[in-house]
């Protein structure tokens, strides 16, 4: 029942802007919880990417005294991926395409991170 709900957080937050592509739970450790990523993308690779970001970012907040890391944005020429926190053990990431808004992708993914957390718990 669980991952349904968060499932529909998935989904909600895929349309909820045409610029968002692909959304995913993952727990700190690299797992996938459940996620609303298209047919060609691989959960266990996304997942494992993803997991080596997280930890690259804490360890760089840290040694940088930027305290607790908050987000990861990644930008490419098609894109952005964004990583969240989704409280103490998960991350939400979101796959947008380049003609997102960011605050809006922003906004969005913290809204779902934060409804995703509350299940989690």
């Amino acid at each position: 029942m669980r991952e349904d709900q968060i499932k529909s957080i998935l989904t909600d937050l895929n349309g909820r802007s045409a610029s968002i592509e692909a959304s995913a739970l993952i727990s700190k450790d690299g797992l996938v919880l459940t996620s609303a990523l298209p047919g060609q993308m691989d959960e266990d690779r996304v997942s494992a990417m993803v997991a080596a970001l997280l930890s690259l970012g804490d360890r760089t907040a840290a040694e940088l005294s930027c305290g607790q890391l908050e987000q990861t944005l990644v930008t490419g020429s098609h894109g952005h991926i964004l990583i969240v926190h989704a409280g103490p053990q998960a991350v939400l990431c979101a796959i947008a395409n380049k003609t997102a808004k960011l605050g809006l992708l922003f906004l969005d993914v913290k809204y779902a991170a934060q409804a995703a957390a509350a299940l989690l718990q």
